[in-house]
């Protein structure tokens, strides 16, 4: 296993359509099993392959349990609610933008071994399945927000949201 380079923005890399997952291999393995490490070194809550330089529809995204979960060929099957929230990515570092999203998103994906399963997210999970699964089409966050957040506009909207909780 090993860290790799994270893509930032201004790479063509990030603007291209991913290709669909064939082959279920020792490859492919490693290419998961990297991102995971890539991920928890960066303290993300996804990741995807391109974001590695890698043009294949494959992501992490770490779930409201902490666990990390291999999409391979995910795709969005149902979504519902919305959520208004800072967006921030790996691939455009230290900026964050006030992003729409659905509040919960079902999906369905395979698993490093081709199987197929579905999965559920709300909130942050269901935001995390969005933003990744858009990075496979060659999408970043920064095409939905009008401005990117100041540090004032972050921590004013995080303090809201705990006087909100209270």
């Amino acid at each position: 296993m090993a860290i790799r380079k994270i893509v930032t923005q201004g790479d063509p890399m990030l603007t291209k359509k991913c290709r669909q997952v064939t082959d279920f291999n020792d490859r492919l393995h490693q290419l998961l099993d990297d991102m995971k490490d890539t991920l928890a070194e960066a303290q993300g809550a996804g990741l995807a392959a391109p974001q590695v330089g890698v043009l294949r529809r494959a992501v992490i995204v770490v779930d409201d349990t902490d666990e990390m979960l291999e999409l391979v060929n995910p795709e969005i099957l149902s979504q519902s609610g919305e959520q208004a929230g800072p967006e921030g990515c790996l691939s455009v570092p230290g900026k964050w933008g006030m992003v729409s999203r659905p509040s919960c998103v079902r999906i369905r994906a395979q698993d490093r071994f081709g199987n197929w399963f579905e999965a559920e997210g709300e909130d942050l999970t269901a935001r995390c399945f969005c933003h990744e699964i858009e990075h496979l089409d060659g999408h970043l966050y920064v095409e939905h927000i009008d401005h990117f957040m100041t540090e004032d506009e972050l921590e004013e909207f995080y303090e809201a949201e705990e006087n909100r909780a209270k």
